[in-house]
C-alpha cells in the first residue's frame, strides 16, 4: 500500500489523523502558570510562575519532538521548542 506525504505526516500508528490532542501534564501546567502570570503581574510569586510556565513548555516541546505520535506533532514540538529558546535568547540579550 503506497502512503502518500499527508499520511506520513499527519497519521500515527493505528491511521488516525492527528493534528491536536488534550493537553498532557507539561502543557496543562503551562496553560496555569501562564495564565496566573497575568494575575500575579509582580513579585516573586510571577517570577516563579515565570520559571514554572517556561520550563514546562520546555518539557512539553521536547516530549512532542522526541515522541510525537506522528511528523506534524514532532515537528511542532521543534518549532516551539526553537521559538521559546529564541524567546529567551533575545529578552535577555536586551
Amino acid at each position: 500500500m503506497d502512503t502518500s506525504l499527508f499520511d506520513t505526516v499527519f497519521r500515527d500508528e493505528q491511521g488516525e489523523i492527528v493534528i491536536a490532542q488534550p493537553p498532557n501534564l507539561p502543557l496543562s501546567i503551562w496553560i496555569g502558570a501562564s495564565l496566573l502570570e497575568f494575575v500575579f503581574s509582580e513579585g516573586p510569586i510571577h517570577e516563579t510562575l515565570e520559571i514554572v510556565a517556561f520550563a514546562s513548555i520546555i518539557i512539553w516541546s521536547l516530549q512532542e519532538l522526541l515522541d510525537g505520535v506522528n511528523y506534524f506533532r514532532r515537528g511542532l514540538g521543534f518549532f516551539v521548542l526553537v521559538s521559546i529558546l529564541t524567546s529567551k535568547i533575545l529578552s535577555v540579550a536586551t
